[in-house]
C-alpha cells in the first residue's frame, strides 16, 4: 500500500522502523513486571557488596538509596517515556531519522560493546555459583585463575548464547516468572541472616527494636569505613551512584524501545518496581547478606563473590538466584548486542551476528573484572551515550519549544549529519575530560554531560538548517504517519480477542505458586524471629533451607505451567 504523498511501501518497512499501532500498546502491569524482572537480578549481590567496600554508613544507605531510585524513576517517567509515547520509535529508529546512517552505525558499535560487556558480567555473576557447587576457588582477581573456571564459564556461555539466538521469547517469559520468587528470595535473605549478625554485634540472635537494627547495621554493614579503615563515602556519592546506574537507559533513552508500548506517560512510574523493590530493598538485603555470610564464614566481604553470599543466605535457593538471574539478564543484553551487530551488518542475519557477538563474549566472561568492576563499567557506558541521549533530547523536547524543526536532517535526505556525530565526540571529550580532571563527583558526570550535549547540538543544528521551515516535507510526513495509522488499525481490526484462562486447574496453579513464597517469607520470618539461642537459630536456618528449595522447585513448575497455559489458550 502506497500513500498519495510519498513513494514509499508501507508494507515493506519492518515493523521495527514504524511506530508502535494502538492494538500493541501495554498496560501498566505489563511494564511493572517487565522492570520487576529485569532490575531484581543477581548483579544486586555484586551492588550490595559495593557499598559496604566503599564505606558507606548505614543512615546514607536508607536515605541515599532512596533518594538516588526515586530521581532515576523520575528520569524515566519525565524524560524517556514521553519522548517515547510521542513517537511510538525505539531509539535506534528515532535516531536513524535524525542523524543518518553515519551517526547510527557509530551508535550500534556502541551499543555492541555496552551489551557485551554487561552480558559477560551476567554469565561470570552465574558461574560464581556453578564454581561454588564444584567447591571451584573464588576468583577474586581481574584474571581467571583456575582452569576449570573458565570451563564453568564456557559451560554457562554456551548456553546463554544459544538461548539468545533461538530462545528469546521464552527466556524474556521466564525472567517476568523469577520476578516474584527473585523478590521474596531478596527479602528472606536478611531476615534468615540477621540473627546471625545480632549474636556477633550484640551477644543475642534476636532484636528487641529498631534501635537494634540500627546498631547492627551500623558496627557490621554498613560501618563507613572501607576495609583499609579509611573514611567511606558519603550521602551525596551514595545518592548519584544509585541514579547513575541505569543513565544508559533513562538519560541515555535506550529504554523508549520498550516505553514505546506503554499506552500513558505516566506509565514511566512503573520503573520504580524495578528501583524502589529492585535497587533499594534489594541492595540493602544483599549487604546485608554479605555482612551475615563474611561473620559465618570468617572471611572480608570483599573476598566473597554472588555464590558465596547467595549459599550461606540462602541455601540451593541462593545458587538458582545466580544462575537464573545472570542467565536471564545475560541472554536480554546479549540479544540487544546482537541486533546491533546485525543493524551494521546488514547482509547477516541476526542469528549469526549473536553467535559471533556471542563467543567474544564467553572469553571476555573469562576475566572476573568485568563483575567486580561492574559499576564503573556501567557508569563509563552511561557516559558513552548519555550525549545520545542528549542529542534526541533537544531535537525532540526543545527544538519545537524554540521554532526550531523537527526532523530537519531528514528533511534533508541527510545519510551523514555533522551536527550529531561532532556534538557526540564532543559530549564524549566534554564528560571524560571532566573525570580527568576530577572536577565532580564521578557518579554526577552524566548530568554536565548530558546540558552541555544538548546546548552543543543545539547551536550547530541551527547552522546546518533546523531553523528552517519544512513545510512541504512536514505535510508528507504527516500525511504518511496517516496512512500508517489506519493500515494498522486494519492490521489491529482482524485480531481476535485473546481468550481468559478461567479454568479452575489454571487457577490452582496459581494459587499454589504464590503459596509456595509465602510458606518460604514464613519459613525465613521463623529463623528471624523464633530463634532464642543459636542452637535454635541453626535448626530453623537449616529448616529454611531444605524447605525454602522444595517452595522454589514447587514455584517454579507450577508458575511455569501456568504461563504456558495461558499462553496456549491465547493462541
Amino acid at each position: 500500500m502506497k500513500t498519495d504523498s510519498s513513494n514509499v511501501d508501507i508494507a515493506q518497512i519492518g515493523d521495527e522502523q514504524l511506530p508502535v499501532a494502538k492494538h500493541q500498546l501495554k498496560g501498566w502491569k505489563h511494564f511493572m513486571g517487565l522492570y520487576a524482572g529485569e532490575h531484581v537480578a543477581a548483579t544486586e549481590f555484586v551492588f550490595g557488596a559495593t557499598f559496604v567496600a566503599l564505606g558507606a554508613t548505614m543512615t546514607d544507605i536508607l536515605f541515599g538509596l532512596l533518594i538516588g531510585n526515586i530521581l532515576a524513576v523520575l528520569s524515566w517517567t519525565l524524560i524517556t517515556t514521553p519522548i517515547a509515547v510521542d513517537t511510538r520509535l525505539s531509539l535506534y529508529t528515532y535516531l536513524h531519522k535524525i542523524a543518518g546512517d553515519s551517526m547510527t552505525k557509530l551508535y550500534n558499535w556502541a551499543n555492541v560493546i555496552i551489551f557485551t560487556v554487561i552480558s559477560a558480567a551476567m554469565i561470570t555473576v552465574s558461574a560464581t555459583a556453578v564454581r561454588f557447587a564444584l567447591n571451584i576457588p573464588a576468583q577474586l582477581d581481574w584474571y581467571p585463575t583456575n582452569l576449570a573456571f573458565v570451563g564453568v564459564v564456557a559451560a554457562v556461555g554456551v548456553i546463554v548464547v544459544f538461548v539468545a539466538m533461538y530462545g528469546f521469547n521464552a527466556v524474556s517469559d521466564f525472567s517476568r516468572i523469577c520476578a516474584p520468587w527473585l523478590f521474596t528470595m531478596f527479602v528472606c535473605g536478611p531476615l534468615v541472616l540477621m540473627p546471625a549478625l545480632a549474636d556477633a554485634v550484640i551477644g543475642q540472635t534476636f532484636l528487641t527494636s529498631w534501635a537494634d537494627f540500627m546498631h547492627i547495621g551500623s558496627v557490621s554493614v554498613w560501618t563507613g569505613l572501607t576495609p583499609s579503615g579509611e573514611q567511606g563515602i558519603g550521602l551525596l556519592e551514595v545518592i548519584g551512584f544509585s541514579w547513575a546506574a541505569n543513565t544508559i537507559t533513562h538519560f541515555g533513552l535506550i529504554d523508549m524501545a520498550m516505553l514505546r508500548f506503554a499506552k500513558r506517560k505516566v506509565y514511566g512510574l512503573t520503573t520504580s518496581a524495578g528501583m524502589l523493590f529492585g535497587h533499594y530493598v534489594a541492595w540493602i538485603s544483599a549487604g546485608i547478606m554479605g555482612a551475615g555470610t563474611a561473620i559465618i564464614v570468617q572471611k572480608s566481604i570483599t573476598e566473597l563473590d554472588p555464590g558465596d553470599v547467595a549459599f550461606h543466605a540462602l541455601g540451593l535457593s541462593g545458587l538458582v538466584i545466580v544462575i537464573v538471574a545472570g542467565w536471564t539478564t545475560a541472554n536480554a543484553n546479549l540479544y540487544r548486542a546482537g541486533l546491533a551487530a546485525q543493524a551494521i551488518f546488514k547482509d547477516k542475519s541476526r542469528i549469526k551476528t549473536t553467535a559471533t557477538v556471542g563467543m567474544v563474549t564467553v572469553v571476555i566472561a573469562c576475566f572476573p573484572f568485568v563483575f567486580t568492576k561492574l559499576l564503573p563499567l556501567l557508569t563509563y557506558a552511561g557516559l558513552l551515550v548519555v550525549p545520545v541521549g542528549g542529542i534526541v533530547f533537544a531535537e525532540h523536547v526543545i527544538f519545537p519549544r524554540i521554532g526550531y524543526t523537527r526532523y530537519w536532517a531528514h528533511f534533508q535526505n541527510l545519510t551523514h549529519s555533522t551536527p550529531a556525530v561532532a556534538t557526540w565526540g564532543l559530549g564524549l571529550v566534554f564528560g571524560f575530560g571532566l573525570n580527568a580532571l576530577d572536577v565532580i563527583s564521578f557518579y554526577y558526570l552524566f548530568i554536565p554531560t548530558w546540558i552541555f550535549t544538548i546546548i552543543v547540538y543545539t547551536l550547530l543544528a541551527a547552522k546546518y538548517g533546523a531553523k528552517r521551515q519544512y513545510v512541504e516535507e512536514k505535510a508528507e510526513m504527516d500525511a504518511f504517519d496517516k496512512e500508517v495509522e489506519i493500515q494498522q488499525e486494519r492490521q489491529g481490526a482482524e485480531i481476535p480477542t485473546p481468550a481468559i484462562d478461567t479454568s479452575m486447574l489454571s487457577k490452582l496453579l496459581k494459587v499454589v505458586s504464590w503459596g509456595s513464597l509465602l510458606v518460604t517469607t514464613l519459613l525465613a520470618i521463623n529463623a528471624f524471629s523464633l530463634s532464642p539461642d543459636v542452637a535454635n537459630y541453626e535448626s530453623n536456618r537449616e529448616m529454611f533451607f531444605n524447605l525454602a528449595f522444595v517452595c522454589t522447585i514447587i514455584y517454579f513448575t507450577t508458575a511455569y505451567w501456568s504461563m504456558r497455559r495461558h499462553k496456549a489458550l491465547a493462541k
